[in-house]
């Protein structure tokens, strides 16, 4: 079980060792399972706000963390939200920082964030699970993977009015400190930068899913940096110009969540278009066979937002997606995939 803290005591630093399902460890029953999203997220990055719908997604990490003390909980940026679990003494700070945020995304970025909370004894009532890894990035970067399809379905449930926060008027601003996006977007280097979610059916295996996981990730595994979104030289830090050293950008880019496992696969990636195409002739049977259901979204750029708590400055969080719409417009293609598979089904 789970220790104190929620964190399996093992990391591990090769990514596709966290496709395994054996390596993932159940969160205790009282534990609570948060989620974020910016509603209509898709028509904001379309009017070209990507940058202020990610600073409200990762907000909910930095505002959750300075409330609760500690960033020793498991998390996962999503883009426009977020989802995160805490123990059942959480739930005042929790509650807390989740308001504040809704209040500060509807006021200073004009942007209404959805918020739900519930536990997850609740998520295994509805028949999924909550289970956690560790990947180590980087030795400054730890982040948490889930699997068990719970953060799914509470997402489903939380969109359909279920255990949902009521934001509130709040007047005190979330305690953001260390959450900065003064970084200038970062072009493909190869091509297009990729935003891919791949999630496993309801039916599938959890070790037939890894298989073709491990399939995909061997596709953009073959480039240069593992198809790493972020250029390996030294690039400007925003608008403010300066300059970071050789040593300094190395541990940015290894301490960034490029590649992460949230109930399916979620990359940022830098690649071809040649990878993608390879990508897809591997993805678009598996959809047909009822596998899996995927999305994806090109674009020019990709997004940083990051995180350097105040505790910990040497604990780096840097916090990747598309800056076309990424994750939102990716899963907006995924929504249709399913769609399109129940229209069919029901002919």
């Amino acid at each position: 079980m789970i220790n104190s803290h929620a964190q399996p005591h093992q990391a591990y630093d090769e990514f596709s060792l966290v496709l395994d399902p054996d390596v993932y460890e159940p969160l205790p029953d009282g534990w609570l399972i948060g989620i974020t999203d910016v509603v209509s997220s898709t028509a904001a990055i379309r009017s070209g706000r990507y940058e202020d719908v990610n600073y409200a997604g990762a907000s909910v990490i930095a505002a959750l963390g300075n409330a609760w003390g500690s960033f020793d909980f498991p998390f996962v940026f999503r883009g426009d939200g977020a989802a995160f679990a805490l123990p059942p003494q959480g739930i005042m700070a929790a509650t807390s920082a989740l308001r504040q945020v809704a209040s500060f995304a509807s006021t200073d970025l004009d942007l209404n964030l959805r918020i739900g909370l519930l536990t997850v004894r609740e998520i295994r009532a509805g028949g999924r699970d909550v289970r956690i890894a560790r990947y180590a990035a980087s030795e400054n970067a730890t982040y948490a993977m889930f699997t068990g399809g719970g953060l799914k379905w509470a997402e489903q449930q939380i969109r359909n009015g279920r255990y949902l926060v009521k934001p509130g008027r709040y007047a005190t601003k979330p305690d953001l400190t260390g959450l900065s996006c003064d970084w200038t977007p970062f072009p493909s280097q190869r091509g297009e930068i990729l935003s891919l979610l791949v999630e496993p059916s309801d039916h599938i295996s959890p070790e037939v899913f890894a298989a073709l996981a491990k399939r995909v990730l061997a596709v953009f595994d073959a480039a240069p940096r593992q198809s790493h979104p972020l250029p390996a030289g030294v690039p400007l830090s925003g608008d403010r110009g300066k300059q970071v050293d050789a040593k300094g950008w190395s541990e940015v880019a290894a301490s960034s969540d490029f590649r992460k496992f949230d109930d399916g696969l979620r990359l940022t990636l830098d690649c071809t278009p040649e990878q993608i195409d390879r990508v897809e002739a591997i993805l678009v049977p598996a959809r047909a066979r009822g596998e899996i259901n995927f999305g994806l979204h090109r674009q020019s750029h990709a997004l940083m937002t990051c995180l350097v708590p105040s505790d910990r400055p040497d604990l780096h969080l840097h916090f990747l997606d598309g800056m076309g719409g990424g994750y939102a417009r990716a899963a907006e293609m995924m929504e249709a995939g399913a769609l399109g598979d129940v229209q069919h089904h029901a002919r």
